[in-house]
């Protein structure tokens, strides 16, 4: 497949990208500053901005999937959902943020006392991100949340998936390291199974 990845020089989208490009797809790696994208076979670095929707439409169009790794305050969430939609890429699918999920059955992570206020304006924007995907009519989407600590580790290929609710193991943590929330993009990707909806990967 031909696949697209906004944010490819970050956290998650480097691993995204190398995931992907080792699996035999053929990478777009956009970014704005493409020389920070390593070199590696099948990804072309690509400079974009991620703020001029009709040049990142430009840019996403002819591609099987699209895959948005940016952070949602530094991004507009309707220019980028516009892009996507109006590129006809095939799917759409969205690096999301712990703080949508349920901690309790209706009660977002986000909203409870103990969220760290540093990152609380982050998850906010990334559930009204979530709520806007929900509410459009038009593209084939798929948004994945992380667990709680999302941060850099090894590929297990080890890990579970759930809905909308925040995953925890047996002693209480939530996390997931970039590399295995890798994988699991990746293969929901090459095997679709949460078309229009949300999923979260945790240990």
């Amino acid at each position: 497949m031909k696949i697209a990845v906004i944010g490819a020089s970050g956290n998650a989208g480097s691993r995204i990208t190398t995931e992907i490009a080792r699996r035999g797809h053929s990478v777009t790696a956009i970014a704005r500053h493409p020389e920070k994208i390593a070199s590696e076979a099948n990804v072309t670095a690509t400079k974009g901005d991620l703020m001029d929707q009709a040049a990142l439409t430009r840019l996403l169009a002819g591609h099987d999937a699209a895959i948005s790794s940016v952070h949602f305050l530094a991004s507009d969430p309707l220019k980028l959902i516009g892009a996507a939609r109006d590129s006809k890429v095939a799917r759409y699918l969205v690096v999301g943020g712990a703080g949508s999920l349920e901690a309790a059955p209706g009660v977002r992570l986000v909203t409870t006392p103990g969220f760290p206020l540093v990152y609380k304006a982050e998850a906010e924007k990334g559930a009204a991100f979530l709520d806007l995907l929900r509410a459009e009519k038009e593209l084939s989407w798929t948004f994945l949340s992380p667990s709680a600590l999302f941060v850099a580790g090894e590929r297990t290929g080890k890990f579970r998936l759930g809905t909308d609710q925040l995953l925890t193991a047996d002693d209480g943590k939530s996390s997931i390291s970039f590399e295995d929330f890798a994988v699991a993009l990746a293969d929901e990707i090459e095997r679709p199974a949460h078309i229009r909806k949300r999923f979260t990967v945790g240990y």
